[in-house]
């Protein structure tokens, strides 16, 4: 369910203020609103949660410079918050959360508290994001001015107690195998890749931290954060993953919402996580990259790569076909194509880059294809980052819910799937499938509903997004009460609020500056459509 896939990974597949008080705040010690169907235990995580806020509350943050390899120059400041590594035991094992923050740009009467973001992942970070505000991002100027602009690392990720499955630079190596089986003799194989990546997982992690990778989880540490910055209740702008976290905390602790925004939705029916996410994920892929092709065609003058989607789709295939039979430059095979490729029908940025890559190949020009999709073995840094992201990806989806452990099962719904959506099915699959034979116990989802003192909810979403297709976006408005949907409407970008449409950006600054939303749910025309 990633919203940003690395190119890295491809077993077959492989995202950015005021002085904290250091007093105990009101609210730190509730316990989180309880859901009466969750699974046992979940009254003494609350608990626990209430103790690590209220702590966290009379500790704060000791905010400083960010260390020079963060890559996050001054005014942004960088800080940890220490969460339990499990809320059922608070006085257990801590593990520490990076934080960072800028403060905002008006005056301290404009100043409407922390604004707290999730890109998504599982498996992103969020420390980029008050770079919004030193980049002058004119989309979030006017949010700026009311908020502290405040980013962190989920728990497992990046600066935050990292974890990992197998070596990074292992982890990139090229070509990898062609993610769509010729033969069950390549089904056994990716079974094989998979059973040994989630047995690495445990080895390179341990249990005690990979049974504690949940989303739960990484809501009560949202909590925790909010109690160390000072604040009552929280401003949360989540993407992608980052609306299923909004949506269990906005469940768990109901009445610590101030303001939520969620854009590009996971829909968060206890039966679409995550299995069978992935499989609407599939379909909804292919719908987009349909649209990217119809663009190319459209954009033949530019790209030279037929004036017809179909024509699109032969190129392509030519293209796979060569990189399987010859790897391109000897380590861009189909699976390195393909984690290039996906970025077009993710987000409307990448296509014409990936088109221009594409093109330059079919006119002689295969080195920019190697430049683009071949793994970059002397970037350690980036490969470890990458590395991460998918452990974490892994081990947050394989922990929060139960998977299917029947291949049969697996080996039915893909095959179907493929037959009318090959582009990222079996990819797909065989990135998920170490949740077959995950090696701690898997979790029930949190049943997502409104709970007392959830204020409205903002909700963004286009109608042809490829990673969390809209239905997710129509189920949460379903069960938060009161919310608003903002629907961009054949679009399909993958994360709407950073975009430029005044139709969506003036209501998002609306409910941000005034809490206002319209008194119905809106519709808004696409944003521009890329130019070749």
């Amino acid at each position: 369910m990633r919203d940003i896939r690395p190119k890295n990974r491809v077993l077959a597949l492989g995202s950015a203020g005021a002085l904290v008080t250091a007093t105990l705040i009101a609210g730190a010690v509730a316990a989180p609103a309880a859901n009466a169907d969750s699974r046992p235990g979940q009254d003494r995580e609350a608990r626990g949660a209430a103790v690590a806020a209220a702590r966290a509350a009379q500790a704060g943050i000791d905010w400083q410079d960010c260390p020079a390899d963060w890559g996050l120059a001054k005014p942004i400041q960088c800080g940890y918050v220490s969460v339990p590594l499990d809320y059922a035991h608070p006085d257990g094992k801590q593990i520490k959360l990076a934080v960072d923050r800028i403060g905002n740009t008006g005056t301290k009467s404009e100043r409407q508290g922390a604004l707290i973001y999730n890109p998504g992942g599982p498996g992103g970070s969020g420390l980029r994001f008050p770079a919004r505000v030193t980049a002058k991002n004119p989309v979030w100027a006017n949010a700026a001015k009311a908020y502290d602009f405040v980013g962190f690392d989920p728990r497992g990720v990046g600066h935050s107690t990292p974890i990992s499955c197998i070596d990074p630079q292992e982890s990139v190596k090229a070509p990898k195998m062609d993610p769509v089986p010729d033969s069950e003799a390549d089904k056994r194989a990716q079974r094989k890749l998979a059973r040994e990546y989630a047995d690495g997982c445990l080895e390179r992690t341990g249990s005690a931290m990979l049974q504690q990778m949940t989303t739960p989880n990484t809501a009560r540490d949202l909590d925790v954060i909010r109690a160390a910055l000072g604040e009552k209740k929280i401003n949360y702008l989540g993407v992608s993953y980052g609306t299923y976290l909004g949506a269990v905390y906005g469940t768990l602790f109901p009445d610590h919402v101030r303001r939520m925004i969620v854009d590009s939705v996971v829909d968060p029916s206890r039966d679409n996580i995550w299995y069978e996410a992935n499989l609407n994920q599939d379909v909804a892929f292919e719908g987009r990259w349909k649209d990217w092709q119809d663009w190319v065609a459209a954009n033949d003058a530019s790209y030279h790569l037929g004036t017809t989607r179909d024509a699109v789709q032969a190129k392509w295939l030519q293209l796979r076909a060569t990189a399987k039979k010859n790897p391109i430059g000897g380590v861009v095979g189909p699976a390195e194509l393909l984690g290039f490729f996906q970025s077009a029908p993710y987000y409307d940025s990448s296509w014409a880059p990936v088109a221009k890559v594409f093109s330059k190949y079919f006119a002689g020009d295969t080195q920019a294809l190697v430049d683009a999709a071949a793994p970059d073995m002397s970037d350690t840094a980036g490969n470890i980052s990458s590395e991460n992201g998918n452990a974490v990806y892994t081990a947050v989806e394989c922990t929060d819910a139960k998977w299917p452990t029947s291949w049969n099962k697996w080996d039915r719904d893909n095959t179907r799937l493929n037959a009318k959506y090959p582009f990222l099915t079996w990819s797909n699959a065989w990135m998920n499938l170490p949740c077959a034979t995950w090696p701690v116990k898997q979790q029930t989802p949190v049943n997502v509903r409104t709970g007392k003192g959830l204020p409205q909810v903002l909700i963004v979403q286009s109608t042809r997004d490829a990673a969390t297709p809209y239905q997710g976006a129509v189920e949460l408005h379903k069960r938060f009460q009161g919310s608003r949907l903002i629907t961009e409407k054949d679009a399909g970008s993958h994360g709407v609020t950073g975009l430029v449409n005044p139709c969506i950006n003036n209501r998002v600054d609306a409910y941000l500056l005034t809490g206002e939303v319209d008194g119905t749910d809106v519709t808004c025309a696409p944003h521009a459509t890329p130019k070749p």
